[in-house]
């Protein structure tokens, strides 16, 4: 990972934790770590950790193993430290693991692999570091259209910023939902693909507003929208068009993404 998408600065990380976490991304890490949980690994690698969403579910379901997480913004790491106790945390780059060979029963990534800019490296990596007969597990959101969160943040980027959207959402998050695609680069890094499961699961957040500040100033969308100018006065156009579109007080909505199941051989 490399670029924009690296710099978690500031206050993007307690952003990113306090207002997409929940709505986002928990629901998800419940299935993920239900499905790591199978076969009682003992040793577990987590790329792109973030702030511990998946890690906090790992540690529930997987309370024996030996959990490492590492995420390769150092923000994210040091906030994670002291608020997801239990793992050993480190800066780590997915496309170049500092572990040996075959040391992880289990690796995974929770909607991390789509910042990845060369993700067959990351996959060859995660088969290098897996034992024989190991699993690598990682969710990728579908297309924004399937985002009962995403889309209608698009919607309202549109509105604001009428000919000049900001490419993020659909081009990052939501670029790499073609589960051909991904089944292709998995092979590729040497890995059996056992398994690929859409899911859409349902997020909860306490208004509208709660997305837009999330997205706006706690994801990497916020550079595109500081080079635009006036961050706070573009958060507060989005968030009241979201608020059209999803109305007042908690909204709810359907979330898609896939998950996928790799072995290595």
């Amino acid at each position: 990972m490399d670029g924009e998408d690296a710099r978690w600065v500031g206050s993007m990380p307690e952003v990113y934790e306090r207002c997409l976490v929940g709505p986002f991304f928990t629901p998800f890490a419940r299935e993920l770590a239900a499905r790591v949980a199978r076969g009682d690994p003992h040793r577990i690698l987590e790329l792109a950790a973030g702030t511990g969403a998946v890690t906090r579910e790992l540690l529930a379901t997987c309370p024996d193993a030996e959990i490492t997480a590492t995420d390769l913004n150092p923000a994210m790491v040091e906030l994670s430290t002291s608020r997801v106790p239990g793992p050993t945390w480190q800066v780590a780059d997915a496309v170049a693991l500092p572990f040996p060979d075959a040391s992880f029963d289990r690796v995974v990534c929770g909607f991390g692999v789509m910042f990845v800019p060369d993700k067959k490296a990351a996959f060859t990596e995660a088969a290098r570091v897996l034992a024989p007969g190991g699993r690598l597990l990682f969710t990728t959101w579908d297309a924004l259209a399937s985002h009962g969160f995403g889309h209608p943040l698009g919607l309202a980027l549109e509105q604001v910023f009428a000919g000049d959207v900001p490419a993020f959402l659909e081009a990052v998050p939501h670029g790499y939902h073609d589960t051909e695609q991904v089944g292709a680069d998995v092979r590729a890094g040497g890995l059996e693909v056992v398994d690929v499961a859409t899911l859409t699961l349902e997020g909860r957040a306490e208004d509208a507003r709660q997305v837009a500040v999330g997205l706006c100033t706690g994801s990497p969308l916020r550079a595109e929208l500081e080079r635009r100018g006036d961050l706070d006065g573009t958060v507060e156009r989005v968030a009241v068009a979201m608020t059209r579109l999803l109305g007042d007080g908690p909204v709810t909505a359907a979330m898609s993404a896939h998950l996928v199941e790799a072995e290595r051989p």
